[in-house]
């Protein structure tokens, strides 16, 4: 497993190309979270960079490659919270990290409750909800890859914020 991303030759049992698009589609990722974290192009391709540096100085560390996405994805959030600190800019996610405290829920039952907040949606507004707040994507981005109108989007997208807020 050993510098796999350096590596010229079939790292992971794969074809070149195979490589290259698993590559591509990890950078596409890692921009979407930059960007859902800063909220900015320039600063997401930023965050994107430097979060390729990191990785690539700490391979090594790396110990399940079926892991990838998910470690490159958090290196990614950390360059970005730290981006944002150095600006002076608080967290601009849809859910605001707290302290924690005794009586707090865990992470993974808030993602449990979240999960299941969204599971009652419609699937359409399920997707909608998902592209704009952990993917980041905008909302003419969001009508575009689902072929629905600007102001379609919109209100559903609010309308499903409402009928969240209503159920919490």
């Amino acid at each position: 497993m050993r510098k796999w991303l350096s590596q010229s030759h079939d790292p992971m049992g794969m074809e070149l190309e195979q490589y290259e698009i698993l590559l591509r589609d990890l950078y596409n990722q890692m921009t979407r979270v930059a960007y859902s974290k800063v909220r900015n192009k320039s600063d997401a391709h930023d965050v994107v960079q430097e979060a390729w540096v990191r990785i690539l100085s700490k391979q090594d560390t790396l110990r399940e490659e079926s892991k990838l996405t998910a470690w490159a994805k958090t290196i990614t959030a950390n360059v970005a919270y730290n981006v944002n600190r150095r600006n002076g800019k608080s967290s601009t996610g849809w859910f605001e990290p707290q302290e924690p405290s005794s009586s707090s829920p865990t992470e993974a039952e808030l993602l449990l409750e979240i999960s299941e907040l969204l599971g009652a949606l419609d699937p359409r507004s399920r997707t909608m909800m998902l592209y704009k707040f952990y993917y980041g994507f905008k909302d003419q981005e969001i009508a575009d890859a689902m072929n629905l109108p600007l102001g379609t989007v919109k209100a559903r997208i609010h309308r499903s914020r409402e009928r969240l807020k209503h159920w919490i």
